[in-house]
């Protein structure tokens, strides 16, 4: 059961990487300057995911003009993000759970997707200026998608 609304989010900071280069991304960066949208997905590669994600960053623009940033976690490593990520041009900022650390204290491991192992699973939440999780939604299973509509209404009442 993925975390509730009112809880404080788990900060953390995980590597990203783009244009070649590993970097950290912290949660905490954007307090008291940005909303984020933390999108946790199970697998790159997959085709759930990779639709969630280029729709998501096609419609990029909404969430930047409701001072939000989107982050994408999963437990892939940051080179398998980075070419997924170039091959299906998704520019969002992805990061690496590779330990699942950061999907356990969320509360949104997915046990065995597949028979392959545990992953993330797929989640939404709204985090506001304050580290505060203002939206949390994990859904019923892998295949299917957070409610978008409801994180940008969320992100609205934020301003």
């Amino acid at each position: 059961m993925a975390l509730s609304i009112g809880t404080s989010a788990p900060d953390f900071t995980l590597k990203s990487k783009s244009s070649g280069e590993i970097k950290d991304v912290t949660l905490s960066a954007n307090y008291g300057k940005k909303n984020t949208v933390l999108l946790f997905f199970p697998l790159a590669f997959t085709g759930v995911c990779t639709a969630e994600f280029c729709d998501i960053t096609a419609g990029l623009g909404q969430f930047s003009s409701l001072n939000a940033e989107v982050i994408g976690i999963s437990v892939d490593s940051p080179f398998a993000q980075e070419a997924w990520a170039k091959q299906e041009r998704i520019t969002i900022t992805l990061v690496s759970d590779l330990n699942k650390a950061i999907t356990k204290a969320y509360d949104v491991v997915f046990p065995n997707l597949a028979g392959i192992g545990d992953t993330a699973a797929r989640a939404a939440f709204v985090v506001d200026k304050n580290g505060v999780i203002q939206y949390a939604e994990q859904t019923a299973t892998p295949k299917d998608l957070p409610d978008f509509e409801a994180v940008k209404a969320a992100l609205a009442k934020l301003g």
